[in-house]
């Protein structure tokens, strides 16, 4: 399994400098190495990282490659991702639904150049977590206010946001970032899927808008795609229009890169206020064939009103034969479910309670079932930004539906976060280990 120190022959004194080095590299006292790496791999994932404190020899196996890669073969571990924040500032958190446990991870690493991302991507490939693009200030886009106070330019962030080319990649195994190629067009609020048979991660669309300023931001219909093992992004055709704002899935065993949804043109009130045009169809692009780009009809009927709530996708099991998943979209608390034979959305179900105060829903998928979320303490926002004095941030509260067995159970668990979050800006993503 693991590979152990030789033992002495039988009788031989060892000297104490060696002893002790043996002593330290003993997982359990007593126990060979083989059976104490084997019941250290009986404890579920989300506590390696606590129980790698509690010696050298622990936090060495636990991080090795070997036992990673037994661990990985005895059980299967679906966990929630949960990014509250800037992940360069605020430390993203595993939850493990199965053994109601918090694991923290360590934060991205910080560019003092920009700040405040978000609406970026987190999409997992292998035993990596890649965080891909965004939207963020930089230090040029504050205003320039300085008289004699050096540090009141950063309490006034002006309007300029730019979007993001970078890539970085999460090691689960020893948790460690490292930066990766970055992409070649920068882009945030984008489409983007993963192909595990080919190690590939494909992108499409995006802009730079930014979520403190909603009705902001660019626009763009790039599309490339990502060689994990060349560590390299190619471009490919782009999208038939500017499309932000969407999501991407794969389907049809793989042949198939969707971009569904999302924002393109935008229109004005009364000549003042902005408000965005949303796609009522979608775009299909054929990975097998010329890599052309075919146009969905319109997924909404006569006088219907498009909805633009957020959408995600269960992907198919071992035992389900059908080549396409499952798509749902959560709008306020009705969840709707896209019947690709007919091009429609279809009312599925509603969430069984709704947010308190009118508080917004987040929802991902994990282990096949839609996990939805909200807090249940709600705190003022712009009150916590004045003071950092809150010890608790509440209880988040989990109703999870089953879409074949169209049932609702719920989970709750104390939020790890010492500030409360904003769920409907967080960015939410799984991962099976």
């Amino acid at each position: 399994m693991i590979d152990t120190t030789p033992e002495s022959p039988p009788g031989a004194r060892q000297p104490p400098s060696t002893a002790r080095e043996q002593q330290s590299l003993t997982l359990i006292p007593g126990l060979p190495n083989d059976v104490g790496s084997l019941i250290l791999s009986m404890v579920p994932y989300s506590h390696h990282a606590r129980i790698k404190q509690t010696c050298k020899s622990w936090n060495r196996v636990l991080s090795s490659k070997p036992f990673f890669s037994t661990f990985l073969h005895r059980r299967r571990n679906h966990l929630l991702c949960i990014f509250p924040q800037d992940p360069s500032i605020a430390s993203p958190f595993l939850f493990d639904p199965q053994n109601h446990a918090w694991c923290p991870l360590p934060p991205m690493p910080c560019n003092p150049q920009v700040y405040g991302l978000c609406n970026f991507a987190a999409v997992p490939l292998g035993h990596h977590l890649y965080v891909l693009g965004g939207s963020l200030f930089g230090i040029g886009s504050f205003l320039a206010i300085t008289i004699s106070l050096p540090l009141l330019p950063w309490l006034f962030p002006s309007d300029h946001h730019s979007p993001s080319f970078a890539t970085f990649r999460l090691s689960l195994r020893d948790f460690t970032w490292r930066p990766r190629a970055p992409m070649l067009s920068p882009r945030g609020s984008f489409a983007c899927a993963v192909v595990p048979r080919s190690g590939q991660i494909l992108v499409a669309g995006g802009g730079s808008r930014h979520t403190m300023f909603a009705a902001a931001g660019t626009r763009i219909r790039a599309a490339e795609r990502y060689d994990a093992r060349r560590d390299r992004w190619y471009p490919i055709e782009g999208l038939p229009g500017f499309r932000a704002g969407c999501v991407g899935f794969v389907s049809g065993g793989g042949r198939e890169f969707w971009a569904m949804g999302g924002y393109g043109a935008s229109r004005t009130i009364s000549g003042v206020f902005p408000v965005d045009e949303y796609y009522r169809d979608a775009a299909v692009m054929e990975l097998d064939g010329d890599g052309g780009w075919r146009e969905i009809g319109d997924m909404w009927g006569d006088g219907e009103r498009v909805r633009a709530g957020k959408i995600v996708v269960v992907e198919n099991d071992d035992d389900d034969k059908s080549d396409y998943p499952g798509v749902y979209m959560l709008d306020g608390d009705e969840i709707l479910r896209y019947d690709m034979s007919t091009n429609r959305w279809l009312c599925e179900s509603r969430v069984p309670r709704k947010a308190p105060y009118n508080s917004s829903f987040g929802v991902v998928v994990v282990n096949g079932e839609l996990y939805v979320l909200t807090h249940l303490c709600i705190v003022d926002m712009t009150e916590t930004r004045r003071s950092r004095q809150h010890r608790r941030a509440g209880t988040l509260y989990i109703q999870i539906y089953n879409p074949k067995k169209k049932t609702w159970r719920s989970l709750v668990t104390k939020s790890p976060f010492s500030y409360p979050i904003d769920i409907n800006t967080t960015v939410l993503s799984s991962i099976c280990l």
